[in-house]
């Protein structure tokens, strides 16, 4: 990346300060783009899921491996529960969608319990395991909620054949919406010798057609996995390797101390066959000291999120983009490479860190609003759904962490706070799932790269320009409200 001539920075910035500049193009659709990682994480998005306990899970990981990205499981989730989370993740389908089901004599009432938990917003009704209705929201309106879910579903529904899927390739993905749209049917239950495996729906169809998923040797969807810097390191990080994962984070909120060297060296000792991250950091010392002690990939970013009042409550951190930019340069000089951790709002800003260098971008928050997230769905009293988040370094993450101590210890600990322990983020009806947000993100970042003749990530980095704008500069850009 370089600046638009006359545009040399003069102080540190963050992605609100700057804008890309088109360049000559010869990349004549956004479909050529390549967005593929190679910083040996296996992703193809350069999207990763924070480690954060409100942000990722199960649900969350299935779905971001299947449209290519890689979600990081937080170090506060007991081993135990993590080997489950990987092995459940692992034996997912990496095309077909994983449904809630209920069975005809269940009640609405709990039909719908389960139906908010999908974007598609439907269950499969299944009676031994084979598929014999769907249900929707709309079936259950009006409906006294004792009613049994074989009363209101729509019987018959259209099947798809999962061998028609795995042999057709992006043919049978054709075949399977052609299905779906001829019947007038938004989803479909996908069967194996009639027996339930999964749904797809008509936008799945397209998706599958567009992302490749992010897979490991065997041919299973990726996941990640977090360690903390105290306690048994290695003990832990050894578990996590057992378990599966296929990328080891060593997370904390400040980097470039001891104690994080020891534990990546402890980690490294273990000579785990995955890519190793660890973080956070936001100048080049912190990146060439990680990755002497045997970081792989080194996370940039104090201070940027969301969630986050580190800065304003010690003044440390750094503008992001300077941040990316000094990191990535130095990790590149190193044979090692960096992720963007926190701090974008919108696609354009997972564009410029990219363009700064990063091999991933990191998001929490953004990610939390959706259906996928860990939280429970709560209505606000004047019908907006959200969902709860809260910051790792928060009274509330904390409490949590230290839930072994004792009680003296876990109060003291609970007065020093970095974070917000509880934030609303609203469900947004245009975009409610994860898949959703990530169209949003990938569609930006593949005409950014249009715009700037890459064909690569790694060509973005290359060929970006930027220059440097004032606020008002910025507020230019936002689209106008309908209607002005």
């Amino acid at each position: 990346m370089r600046f638009l001539e006359g545009h040399r920075p003069t102080h540190d910035l963050t992605y609100g300060d700057v804008f890309l500049v088109p360049s000559r193009s010869e990349v004549a659709s956004r479909f050529d783009v390549d967005l593929a990682t190679t910083d040996g994480t296996g992703t193809t998005i350069p999207l990763v899921v924070a480690n954060m306990t409100a942000v990722a899970g199960r649900r969350m990981a299935e779905t971001v491996a299947r449209r290519g990205g890689i979600a990081v499981i937080p170090q506060d989730i007991p081993t135990d529960v993590v080997a489950d989370v990987v092995a459940t993740v692992k034996a997912k389908d990496p095309v077909v969608e994983t449904p809630v089901t209920v069975s005809p004599t269940d009640t609405v009432h709990s039909a719908l319990t389960l139906i908010g938990k999908r974007s598609h917003g439907a269950a499969v009704v299944a009676d031994g395991g084979r598929p014999v209705g769907i249900i929707t929201a709309s079936d259950c309106q009006g409906v006294d909620r004792f009613t049994q879910v074989h009363q209101v579903m729509t019987s018959d529904p259209t099947l798809i054949d999962a061998a028609v899927l795995e042999a057709g390739g992006a043919d049978g993905l054709q075949a399977a919406f052609a299905s779906l749209h001829e019947s007038r049917r938004r989803l479909a239950p996908v069967v194996r010798d009639g027996q339930l495996v999964g749904v797809l729906t008509r936008t799945g169809a397209l998706r599958s057609s567009i992302y490749q998923p992010a897979l490991d040797a065997q041919g299973r969807l990726r996941i990640a996995g977090a360690v903390g810097i105290n306690g048994d390191v290695a003990g832990r990080a050894a578990e996590l390797l057992e378990a599966g994962v296929d990328t080891l984070v060593v997370d904390t909120a400040h980097g470039h101390q001891e104690k994080m060297l020891a534990a990546l060296r402890a980690v490294r000792a273990l000579s785990p066959d995955v890519p190793v991250v660890a973080g956070n950091v936001v100048t080049a010392q912190g990146v060439t000291d990680l990755v002497e002690a045997g970081a792989d990939i080194v996370k940039v970013g104090v201070g940027p999120g969301a969630m986050c009042t580190t800065r304003m409550m010690t003044a440390v951190g750094r503008p992001q983009l300077s941040a990316v930019l000094e990191c990535a340069a130095r990790a590149r000089e190193l044979g090692a490479h960096v992720w963007a951790d926190g701090g974008v709002r919108h696609p354009r800003d997972v564009a410029l860190a990219l363009a700064a260098g990063a091999s991933q971008v990191m998001i929490g928050s953004w990610f939390a609003g959706t259906h996928e997230s860990p939280g429970d769905l709560h209505d606000d009293g004047s019908g907006r759904l959200y969902k709860e988040s809260f910051g790792m370094a928060s009274a509330r993450a904390v409490a949590a962490r230290t839930a072994s101590g004792t009680p003296f210890d876990r109060a003291r600990k609970a007065l020093y706070e970095e974070g917000i322990s509880s934030s609303r983020m609203y469900i947004d009806p245009a975009r409610p799932g994860v898949e959703d947000l990530i169209d949003q993100i990938t569609s930006g970042l593949r005409s950014a790269c249009t715009y700037a003749g890459a064909t690569s990530l790694e060509e973005l980095a290359e060929r970006a320009v930027v220059g440097i704008q004032s606020a008002a500069g910025y507020d230019e850009g936002r689209p106008l409200p309908a209607g002005w």
